[in-house]
């Protein structure tokens, strides 16, 4: 099993400034890539205090391949929706050169609607914009005069510069929350499958029965290439010396990440799409959560290094996980808090789950 850092900035600006955030997360890649972990991963959004420290994961991950040797780089993810393939195409290679080959790839649908609404894209075409955008990203990366045309965009006997480092390409890893197409798709493309599942423990059997779907479909599609599917997780981690201390740390933290995701829900309030069934109800399913459900019912890892190393191993097996991406800047928390926590499960839980 892998492990990396994952990286969804949640702060409010009056709480912490963005040259503040960046420090933090720039010193825990730089924590990950000496212990050697082997992923730093970084999310695209926009606008609100959900993710909008992070409009552009390849340009935070430059600065990490500057100030890392051996780490990979991983997008937790792009948003295909909002960009043309060529722009993301030659910005992802670019990257690619920079760090000697460490990129991954991870694209998401997206599913913000003041996002679509700002960049003008209907939301109920983000499904087949998000699959013609990596396709023709993909033959731009392989193909030495690309061509593609879509209802989105169009491009003929393109040659993406600077050319990939990585042959093919870079690997490539898809987000899935609650879509079985989602699933069955990154299956039977071959991509390697990035997943967050709920808040809580108690809904995780939805979650179980999707990757199922992904690993069914991947063996259906992929027997006998020796193709592998690829499951990674991502789940806030904090570890502290006892039970109780990573608790009394986690517990404001955990409560602030999940009212910044509700209040992102929010933008559903008024809005439906035949592309995101269910997402109407998102904001009161986060608002219902409690703090006595964070503190016992949860799925992330906090605790002592013994209760972190029994909660990855559940994980991993309820998830079929192959990577663990642990989510250390949940909640806006600050550079000390976040050292702490990442040094502890370097030292102490690390050499447990290997």
């Amino acid at each position: 099993m892998e492990h990396g850092i994952s990286l969804l900035p949640d702060c409010r600006p009056a709480r912490r400034s963005a040259p503040q955030y960046y420090d933090d997360v720039l010193a825990a890649a730089r924590t990950a890539d000496a212990a050697g972990l082997s992923y730093v991963k970084m999310t695209e959004h926009y606008l609100g205090d959900y993710g909008g420290y992070c409009p552009s994961p390849l340009t935070f991950l430059a600065a990490v391949a500057a100030q890392t040797s051996r780490i990979r780089l991983m997008t937790g993810c792009v948003l295909p929706v909002f960009h043309h393939p060529v722009q993301l195409a030659a910005h992802a290679a670019m990257v690619d050169a920079i760090s000697h080959g460490r990129v991954d790839i991870g694209f998401a649908r997206a599913w913000l609607p003041y996002e679509f609404e700002a960049f003008g894209v209907p939301m109920d075409t983000s499904r087949d914009r998000y699959v013609d955008t990596i396709r023709a990203v993909i033959q731009l990366w392989t193909q030495e005069k690309a061509s593609a045309e879509s209802p989105f965009f169009s491009f003929h006997d393109a040659t993406s510069l600077p050319p990939v480092v990585q042959r093919p390409h870079p690997p490539v890893w898809g987000a899935a929350v609650r879509s079985r197409e989602s699933f069955a798709w990154l299956a039977e493309q071959g991509f390697g499958l990035l997943v967050t599942p709920s808040p809580l423990a108690k809904d995780l059997e939805t979650t179980q029965d999707l990757v199922r779907l992904y690993l069914e479909t991947f063996e259906d599609t992929h027997e006998g290439t020796g193709m592998k599917p690829r499951v990674a997780i991502s789940v806030p981690l904090l570890v502290a010396d006892s039970d109780q201390e990573a608790m009394d740390t986690a517990l404001p933290l955990l409560r602030e990440y999940i009212d910044v995701m509700a209040e992102a829900a929010g933008s559903w309030s008024n809005t439906s799409s035949q592309d995101y069934p269910g997402y109407a109800n998102l904001r009161r399913s986060f608002d219902l959560v409690t703090d006595a459900e964070l503190e016992y019912g949860g799925t992330h890892v906090v605790g002592s290094p013994k209760a972190a190393v029994e909660r990855i191993h559940w994980l991993r097996e309820s998830l079929n996980a192959d990577v663990c991406l642990w989510n250390v800047d949940f909640g806006g928390q600050d550079g000390t808090v976040m050292q702490r926590s990442l040094r502890t499960f370097i030292d102490k839980v690390l050499p447990h789950v290997p």
